[in-house]
């Protein structure tokens, strides 16, 4: 079964790290993908752009209404996710377990559903 793994913290923080912490988490990102790619498990992720870049869709009365930024006032935000491949829910959440941003944020795990 595939799993989409959000990967949410507050972005506000991101600036917060040195350019050696920044490299750092990369690093650890990197070891991550390898680690779960090697495994067989993972199937695609990328990092999101900041919410500040983010337009959100509605259609309301036949009408297309667009606004800056996200949805919804969060203290995090989604900021990457991962799409992998496990037997059942206990496996998503140990690798979940190993996202680096789980140290400091939340990973939200959400089974996909096929259309």
């Amino acid at each position: 079964m595939q799993y989409l793994l959000l990967i949410c913290n507050d972005e506000s923080s991101f600036g917060s790290l040195s350019p050696e912490e920044g490299s750092a988490m990369m690093a650890e990102y990197e070891v991550f993908g390898s680690d779960m790619g090697s495994r067989g498990v993972l199937r695609g992720g990328e990092r999101l752009r900041p919410t500040t870049d983010a337009t959100t869709v509605q259609v309301r009365d036949g009408k297309v209404l667009t606004a800056d930024g996200p949805f919804a006032e969060t203290k995090e935000q989604i900021g990457g996710y991962f799409v992998v491949e496990c037997k059942d829910l206990d496996e998503a959440i140990e690798v979940a377990s190993k996202v680096p941003g789980a140290r400091n944020g939340t990973i939200e795990v959400r089974p996909i559903w096929p259309m």
